[in-house]
């Protein structure tokens, strides 16, 4: 394999926080309800949306065309008015690629984190992301984003990354 490489770290909540919040139990802020039949916990994240004719837009979107990794990167995209919250429905890991929140996408500040598959993450308004990368079919996710047609703005890497499965990091 030639060219530059992306290797990915575990994600955890303090690598993760120049680009948004970890969505996970042990993060929120527990708190029984229900006459003590349920814990619930909060504020994982903020969800930040901005602009005129934006809403919050709850979804669930299910992979149809699995990643392979090594998988060639050349283009981020980021959403300046809202922050968009991924929340995995079943217990299988998936990789996030990141670059820091800038009018312009810089290459030196590229990301690879893979979560546990217990994990969700929180994008802050304006972070430069890869979609989506579920590895398998069938793959289900909770989504919270704002809605607005303007919300997506697309850039080309300089020159091609390749992002390396977890396994090929050892």
């Amino acid at each position: 394999m030639t060219g530059s490489t992306l290797t990915p770290e575990p994600l955890t909540a303090a690598a993760f926080a120049p680009f948004g919040s970890v969505l996970e139990e042990n993060q929120g802020e527990r708190l029984e309800i229900n006459e003590a039949r349920f814990d619930r916990f909060a504020r994982l994240a903020t969800i930040d949306i901005r602009g005129q004719n934006s809403f919050v837009n709850t979804s669930i979107m299910r992979c149809r065309v699995a990643s392979r990794l090594p998988l060639p990167i050349d283009t981020l995209e980021r959403h300046p008015l809202g922050s968009q919250a991924f929340m995995p429905l079943q217990a299988e890991p998936f990789y996030v690629v990141v670059a820091e929140a800038s009018d312009t996408l810089d290459p030196s500040t590229l990301r690879a984190f893979v979560s546990n598959g217990q994990q969700g993450i929180n994008y802050a308004c304006g972070v430069w992301h890869l979609p989506l990368i579920a590895t398998s079919i069938g793959q289900r996710f909770f989504v919270v984003d704002c809605g607005n047609d303007e919300n997506c703005d697309l850039a080309m890497l300089p020159a091609p990354v390749t992002l390396l499965a977890a396994e090929e990091t050892a």
